[in-house]
C-alpha cells in the first residue's frame, strides 16, 4: 500500500490532478472520494448530489418530465453550490441557498433523479457546471459519466463495482437508520432500476472509461480501498 512521502498537493508544491470515480450505484464512490479529497486537499464534487439536488427541485415543483420548455425554464431557476461544512470540512450540497445534503437522500429522489439525471437538458446543465469546477484540476469528482463525459482527459479515473447483494445492504443499512419501515425488496428494486436507466440511457449512460482502473470492493474494507486507491494517485502523480 502507499508508502511514499506525503503529498504536497495542500502546499501548491506539486502538480495537481483531476480523479474522476464512476460506478455502480452504492459502491461507496462519495465516501473514497471524500476522503481522498480530505487527504489530498482538493476540492471534492459529489455529481450525483447535483442531480439529486435538480431532481428535488423538479419533485417541490411539479416539474413535467415530458415538457422540454418546463424542464429549461426550470433549471434556469436552480442554483447548485457545494459549501464546506465548517465542522465536518466536507463539501455540502446547496440548492437556491438552502443546505439540501440530507433531504436528497430520500428514497423518493433516489426512486426519480434516474430519470431526471437522463435528460438531455438536466446533463448539458450539469455537466458544464461541473467542467468549470474541474478548471484548476485538484478535483476529485464522483458520478456516472465523470471519466467519459465530463472529464476524459482525467489523469487518474477509478471504476468502482461490487456484487448487488452487498451494495442492496449498504444501501439498506443507510436508509434504514431514516425510514425503519423501508424493506430490502425495495432497495434492491430501487437499486437494479438505477443500474438499468444509468446504463441504458441514450444521453451519457454509465460505462466504463477505456482507461480507467477497476476497484471491486465486494471484500475490501474501506481501508484497504483507500490505500489502494492513494497507490494509484501516488504511481499516477509520479509519471505526469
Amino acid at each position: 500500500m502507499f508508502t511514499g512521502t506525503p503529498f504536497t498537493f495542500a502546499t501548491g508544491m506539486s502538480k495537481k490532478i483531476i480523479i474522476t470515480i464512476d460506478g455502480w450505484s452504492s459502491c461507496g464512490k462519495s465516501t473514497l472520494a471524500k476522503q481522498l479529497a480530505k487527504k489530498l486537499d482538493y476540492l471534492y464534487v459529489d455529481s450525483g448530489a447535483m442531480y439529486r439536488a435538480i431532481t428535488l427541485y423538479f419533485l417541490r415543483n411539479n416539474v413535467d418530465l415530458d415538457e422540454k420548455k418546463e424542464i429549461k425554464d426550470a433549471l434556469k431557476q436552480i442554483n447548485l453550490e457545494f459549501v464546506v461544512n465548517d465542522k465536518s470540512r466536507l463539501s455540502e450540497m446547496h440548492l437556491n441557498g438552502e443546505n439540501v445534503e440530507y433531504v436528497i437522500r430520500d428514497l423518493l429522489v433516489a426512486e426519480k433523479v434516474s430519470d431526471v439525471a437522463a435528460l438531455k437538458e438536466v446533463r448539458e446543465f450539469a455537466v458544464a457546471q461541473q467542467q468549470k469546477m474541474g478548471a484548476k484540476k485538484g478535483i476529485v469528482m464522483d458520478g456516472r459519466d465523470i471519466g467519459t463525459t465530463v472529464f476524459p482527459n482525467a489523469e487518474l479515473k477509478i471504476f468502482m463495482t461490487a456484487d448487488i447483494a452487498v451494495r442492496v445492504e449498504r444501501r439498506f443499512k443507510e436508509l434504514f437508520e431514516k425510514n425503519p419501515n423501508i424493506t430490502i425488496e425495495e432497495v434492491k428494486n430501487n437499486l437494479e432500476m438505477r443500474d438499468y436507466i444509468d446504463s441504458n440511457r441514450e444521453v451519457s449512460p454509465l460505462r466504463k472509461a477505456a482507461d480507467a482502473r477497476v476497484l471491486d470492493n465486494t471484500q475490501l474494507t474501506e481501508k484497504q480501498q483507500f490505500d489502494t486507491a492513494m497507490d494509484w494517485v501516488h504511481e499516477r502523480v509520479k509519471n505526469i
